[in-house]
C-alpha cells in the first residue's frame, strides 16, 4: 500500500471510530430518556387518577339528596 492510501486508511479507521463512540453515547442518552418517559407516564397516569377520585367526591358532595330522601 502507498502513503496516500495508507493516510487515508487511516483517517476512516479513525472517523469511524469517532463514530462509533457517538452511537454509544447516543444510545445512552435513548435509554435515559426512555427510562425518564416510562417515569413520566405512571406520574401522569397516578395523577389522573387522584384527580378523577377527587373530581368524583366534588360531584358527590354537590349532589344534595332532596328532603325526602333523608
Amino acid at each position: 500500500m502507498n502513503e496516500d492510501t495508507s493516510a487515508r486508511l487511516g483517517k476512516i479507521e479513525s472517523n469511524l471510530a469517532h463514530l462509533e463512540h457517538q452511537v454509544e453515547e447516543l444510545n445512552g442518552v435513548i435509554i435515559a430518556q426512555g427510562k425518564l418517559l416510562e417515569r413520566l407516564k405512571k406520574e401522569v397516569q397516578r395523577q389522573s387518577t387522584a384527580m378523577e377520585s377527587m373530581e368524583l367526591e366534588r360531584i358527590k358532595g354537590n349532589n344534595v339528596k332532596p328532603p325526602h330522601y333523608q
